[in-house]
């Protein structure tokens, strides 16, 4: 039944679909991890009872989610070797050492301090896990750091040269690391995961606040602390993603003029679609709601400044319009949306009626997942927007793929889709219970962490010898 199904449509899929998947962990672990540093250094500092609630309840979250993006970012590799061979064997050159970087560097790191942030508070003392939460923060940082310098390479290569095997060499490891696109796209894509998990963490806030518990003070807390999050860092993103889609104007013209839908080249000052129906046969975006001129504004700062279309490039080079053009307009909707709920918080706090206003937690609600679906769609705006480029300008999809058969591909589709829904659906749903709980009083860890561990090897643990101490003396 699969032999009628192309293979690069079959791989293409089976990678998208897993990419989506482990895409929203990563992006809520780097906002989390760094939150969670944040909340313990504020306990450490004020001693305020509600930052160690909140850092407790947030914790658990963190490593569910922090696993389920470790197991789901597996299977992506695998299809290097099963389903992009090609690929891997002429870049694996620049992409290699690359993403051994990633793992001996920040994944290590993340690792290694993992297991102290979640259970080391009484065994280490407060600083050494004060530490260990800043490195588990600062590991998911590099580790986004070098996954989108590998990908930006992808998007803007830069330090090479080709072997006469078609090889991509490294010529210049500066170059390729801080390839043109890099910058902007890492800037991007860490204050969409800082933002991401504000709006997870104010929509958990305000849904707690709907439900009568505002007498708690964690749950005000976490309420206060991701609006102003999302007050401070959306309009930042909005100056932050035009920077970003100046750098893409000037290296991936294509990449614009598909998520603009310039079919046709405005030689004194382009329109600005705001919606419409883009027609890719007739070369035209149908039932259009446009402002003349206001694309060229945006992009060149000038009204009349001309751009130029996808009449200018050959057909076999465009990228699919209908979806970059509909998946940039849900990610720039959201972030706008985000943008406002930031502003109407400030007016709210200035008012003094932060915790009492219904309207805005039911949006803060409402908005909770907005992040997860913003980072998918500029994920799909920048992926198919490079179609049909694996390595743009140098390595088409259709010549990475690997030379396997339609059918192998199409069963291990299937398989992923079972397994993942299953896996994650699991996950995702434990997730949504233990943010409904809420944050939960646990033990008073005043005085329970001594400077020093409380176990050596071959030695009576601190609490035990006190208490024998005790019962000697008495």
């Amino acid at each position: 039944m699969f032999d009628a199904l192309d293979a690069l449509l079959l791989a293409r899929a089976q990678f998208a679909f897993t990419v989506a998947f482990h895409f929203i962990f990563p992006s809520l672990s780097i906002g989390l991890a760094s939150y969670l540093a944040v909340l313990n250094g504020l306990w450490l500092r004020t001693r305020d009872r509600s930052y160690f609630e909140l850092f407790q309840f947030w914790v658990r979250i963190f490593a569910l989610i922090f696993a389920m993006g470790v197991v789901s970012g597996i299977t992506m590799s695998y299809q290097f070797g099963t389903n992009w061979s090609v690929f891997s064997d002429r870049a694996g050159p620049v992409i290699g050492p690359l993403m051994a970087y990633e793992v001996l560097t920040a994944f290590f790191l993340e690792a290694g301090f993992l297991g102290i942030m979640l259970f080391g508070r009484e065994r280490v003392g407060e600083r050494l896990h004060m530490f260990a939460c800043a490195m588990v923060a600062f590991g998911t940082a590099l580790s986004a750091t070098w996954i989108l310098s590998v990908n930006s390479w992808m998007q803007t290569p830069a330090g090479y040269e080709l072997a006469a095997n078609g090889q991509f060499l490294p010529t210049d490891w500066v170059a390729i690391i801080f390839n043109p696109s890099f910058p902007y796209r890492l800037a991007h894509t860490l204050t969409a995961a800082y933002l991401t998990t504000a709006f997870m963490v104010g929509g958990v806030g305000a849904w707690h606040l709907l439900r009568g518990r505002g007498h708690s003070a964690p749950v005000r807390r976490m309420y206060s602390m991701a609006l102003w999050m999302a007050a401070l860092v959306a309009p930042l993103q909005v100056v932050i993603g035009d920077l970003h889609g100046l750098n893409t104007l000037e290296h991936q013209p294509v990449k614009v003029m598909a998520m603009e839908g310039h079919y046709q080249s405005y030689p004194e000052g382009a329109p600005l679609f705001f919606f419409g129906i883009p027609d890719s046969d007739a070369g035209q975006v149908r039932h259009a709601i446009a402002i003349p001129k206001l694309s060229s504004l945006i992009l060149k700062h000038d009204l009349n400044a001309p751009l130029a279309g996808l009449d200018t490039i050959p057909p076999a080079e465009h990228p699919p319009v209908g979806i970059v053009f509909w998946s940039f307009r849900i990610m720039v909707g959201l972030g706008l949306a985000m943008a406002l709920l930031g502003l109407w918080s400030l007016w709210v706090r200035y008012r003094g009626h932060l915790y009492e206003d219904r309207w805005l937690q039911r949006a803060a609600v409402a908005l909770g997942p907005s992040g997860l679906v913003a980072v998918i769609a500029g994920w799909v705006t920048t992926e198919v927007g490079r179609q049909p480029w694996t390595i743009y300008g140098e390595l088409t999809t259709a010549a990475s793929v690997s030379p396997i058969a339609a059918p192998a591909v199409a069963t291990s589709l299937l398989v992923f889709a079972v397994v993942y829904f299953l896996v994650f659906g699991a996950g995702v749903f434990y997730l949504i219970r233990l943010m409904a709980q809420g944050p939960e009083r646990p033990e008073d860890p005043e005085g329970s962490a001594p400077e020093g561990p409380l176990r050596t090897a071959g030695t009576v643990p601190l609490a035990q010898f006190q208490t024998i101490a005790r019962g000697s003396a008495g």
